[in-house]
């Protein structure tokens, strides 16, 4: 049961793709949207590697006390309206009505995720911006450090009302892809269609698809079978998840570790840095 969505937030652009696909879901499960800012501590604005005497470094710390003052002012108001305009409510959930709270946590992204994930049915994140080296921190923390299923959201990307309504499962037998299937169960319920997208390599003692399929079928959800094929699975995943335009991609997350896959590049990374359209995961 989806009840408690994070949307841990900072000043990247990205808040208003974030906040849009955690209200679509809130909106459906009647559920909370808990809007987090990661505020930038003060002597972490300070320029590196000044010296400054103490009155001058006092002075510069005031500064960046009050810009960080500023920035979370501004942000609020963002969010107030955006929240307003995606059809969330400031107050307590009544009537049917998914509600938007906000907070502001002192300290790095990847720390606040972890505090504050661990009691979240789902964390939802913008999707890494690799040549920032932005993002990838978060995302381990939410998979690793809260232990939540993540919603990663790409580019500056908006929901519309096919968010969701189609859902591509990614299957290979695995943990990861099962924690998937189970943290995603609320989601699928709601699709109009559910696609099991599989090449057939299933990891050793894994279930089967049939098996998928009935362990769908007991809970009322009708799924298919698409099958895909190529020298690159995660291509071939993502290029066939969009050629039967399905508007969610649901995937286990890091078979192997993470340091692994990024050092080496497994599926769960080149998938995320290539995908244009939302992806529920979980490790």
């Amino acid at each position: 049961m989806i009840k408690s969505i994070l949307v841990p937030v900072r000043g990247d652009g990205m808040v208003a793709t974030v906040l849009g696909h955690a209200a679509e879901l809130a909106k459906k499960h009647n559920a909370t949207v808990d809007v987090v800012h990661c505020r930038a501590q003060a002597h972490d604005l300070m320029p590196p590697g000044l010296s400054l005497n103490d009155f001058a470094r006092k002075v510069m710390m005031e500064q960046a006390a009050e810009l960080a003052n500023r920035q979370e002012d501004h942000l609020r108001g963002i969010l107030r309206r955006l929240s307003r305009d995606f059809g969330l409510t400031d107050k307590p959930i009544s009537g049917g009505f998914a509600a938007c709270t906000f907070s502001e946590k002192e300290g790095r992204m990847a720390d606040v995720v972890k505090q504050a994930g661990r009691l979240a049915d789902l964390i939802v994140l913008p999707k890494p911006q690799r040549e920032r080296n932005l993002g990838q921190s978060s995302l381990k923390s939410a998979l690793y450090g809260a232990g939540r299923p993540v919603l990663v959201c790409p580019g500056q990307l908006l929901p519309d009302e096919t968010f969701a309504e189609h859902v591509a499962i990614g299957w290979n037998g695995s943990l990861p892809a099962s924690r998937a299937v189970a943290s995603s169960l609320d989601i699928v319920r709601y699709a109009k269609r559910v696609s099991i997208v599989t090449d057939g390599k299933l990891q050793p003692h894994g279930p089967t698809v049939e098996e998928l399929i009935n362990y769908y079928a007991t809970r009322g959800i009708n799924a298919e079978v698409v099958k895909f094929s190529g020298q690159e699975p995660s291509k071939a995943l993502l290029a066939t998840s969009k050629d039967i335009k399905a508007s969610l991609l649901v995937i286990g997350a890091y078979s192997h570790s993470h340091e692994t896959e990024m050092l080496f590049g497994g599926n769960t990374g080149r998938i995320v840095d290539n995908t244009e359209m939302p992806i529920l995961m979980a490790h």
